[in-house]
């Protein structure tokens, strides 16, 4: 399945080039993106470099490739997948309208 009007889960600019960076040089790999249960507030985002599968929802952006398993999609429709860069750190971060509470360092979240 490709990214279509299905699945509005965008990508941000800088997630993109962060993304590229990373795995530059490496054409098989992809950022995934999952919701699991657990966390402080219910549930957690899992994001780690695989292999795409061929269930996977497939989200592309200026030669970025993202995938999220279709059991996740429901949790994340309308997000934005974004890369921060703070004096703290930085990370990929998702920025989700269907989380109704979410915990302190912004990894678990509640519906």
């Amino acid at each position: 399945m490709t990214e279509s009007d299905q699945t509005p889960v965008t990508i941000s600019a800088s997630a993109a080039r962060k993304i590229g960076a990373i795995l530059a040089g490496e054409p098989d790999k992809v950022l995934r993106v999952a919701v699991e249960g657990g966390g402080c507030s219910g549930f957690s985002y899992k994001i780690d470099f695989g292999e795409r599968e061929d269930e996977d929802i497939v989200l592309e952006r200026d030669g970025a490739t993202v995938v999220i398993d279709p059991v996740s999609l429901p949790f994340l429709q309308g997000a934005e997948i974004d890369f921060t860069e703070e004096l703290i750190g930085a990370s990929f971060k998702i920025n989700n309208p269907n989380a109704t509470a979410a915990c302190g360092c912004g990894t678990s979240f509640s519906v």
